[in-house]
């Protein structure tokens, strides 16, 4: 616990570095290339979304239809294997996620998308280790041959995440000309958590120049709610670990961990948390309230779905996002920007 109360002190005291950013993110007013390849996509929504994350897919759902862009869930997935079975059985882990991507490959698509941070993290490493790894490779052989369908050819579906998915088929231009409400006056500290780019040798598509994601200090994310007017936050633990793998085994480790992330945003001046991980926003909301309960700090920053904001931002009600199913009561903050 010493080494927590340290990590405490010095996450704490990252909240000096906050600034405040306008509307369009710091040096990140150029649009990625558009690619017709996202137009349509395969959906991976994982376990998390139809059970806790539900209103993350409910807003996912909600707003590839107001931007007009197709996505075909996957027939018949099974789970990513998360964090249970790839502490257990990385291989296992390897097939259960090339199996997905099978799925998707017969199904004719390029690529799959994925919410949920475990699910993309998961998905990108078994790509990586179908291509690295001969005992990974073994194992995806035999369990396919085993389960009587034929093993997934690395390279054939490319998997992205749902900020990818946004950035790339609409871009900031193209939200920012479907906004209906913007998010004008609203301040966002984005959080990316520590999957979205760790690690890195997962994610070569990163790090790649202008208009490529960076995954030392993410940014698609402050991209697409800057384009639909939110103002950034500068928010120095955008990618800081919210402890969701200890939430069961240590809770007081994982509350301490969310508080330096919740005081942090408090301090950075921030009305909302922007999330793109399911088990993120669920421990942050958790962890909220338990920090009040068990250790007497109360946080004032609500907690919301990066697909929620923008959803509304394109006009969509509370409800069709999905609002009424968090656990953070965010409600009449929105309202009373005309937002609700």
């Amino acid at each position: 616990m010493v080494e927590v109360a340290r990590r405490d002190h010095g996450l704490l005291a990252a909240a000096r570095t906050c600034r405040t950013q306008g509307a369009a993110p710091v040096g990140r007013g150029r649009n990625a290339r558009m690619t017709q390849a996202y137009q349509k996509v395969a959906y991976y929504p994982g376990c998390a979304l139809e059970g806790t994350a539900h209103a993350y897919d409910r807003s996912t759902r909600a707003v590839a239809k107001a931007l007009g862009l197709e996505i075909e869930e996957l027939q018949n997935w099974n789970c990513c294997g998360a964090m249970e079975v790839k502490s257990t059985d990385p291989k296992l882990q390897t097939y259960l996620s090339a199996r997905n991507l099978g799925i998707a490959a017969k199904m004719g698509h390029t690529a799959v998308m994925a919410p949920c941070n475990g699910c993309y993290h998961n998905l990108k490493k078994a790509e990586y280790d179908l291509r690295n790894d001969p005992a990974s490779i073994e194992t995806e052989k035999r369990i396919s041959t085993k389960a009587g369908h034929a093993s997934y050819q690395p390279g054939t579906v490319e998997t992205i995440h749902a900020l990818d998915w946004i950035k790339k088929a609409i871009g900031e231009d193209g939200l920012r000309a479907r906004v209906k409400k913007s998010l004008s006056g609203l301040k966002v500290a984005n959080y990316y958590g520590c999957m979205y780019s760790r690690p890195r040798h997962i994610f070569p598509e990163k790090d790649k120049g202008p208009g490529s994601e960076s995954t030392l200090k993410p940014h698609f994310m402050d991209d697409v709610l800057g384009a639909a007017g939110a103002v950034n936050v500068e928010f120095p633990l955008k990618t800081a670990c919210c402890g969701g793998a200890h939430t069961l085994s240590d809770s007081d480790t994982s509350t301490r961990l969310v508080l330096n992330i919740l005081t942090t945003a408090d301090a950075c001046g921030a009305d909302v948390i922007a999330t793109e991980c399911a088990t993120c926003h669920s421990g942050l909301e958790m962890h909220q309230s338990r920090g009040e309960k068990v250790f007497g700090k109360k946080t004032n920053v609500k907690i919301l779905y990066f697909t929620q904001l923008l959803g509304l931002a394109l006009g969509l009600s509370a409800r069709q996002v999905g609002v009424h199913e968090n656990f953070s009561d965010s409600v009449g903050m929105l309202r009373a920007r005309g937002l609700g």
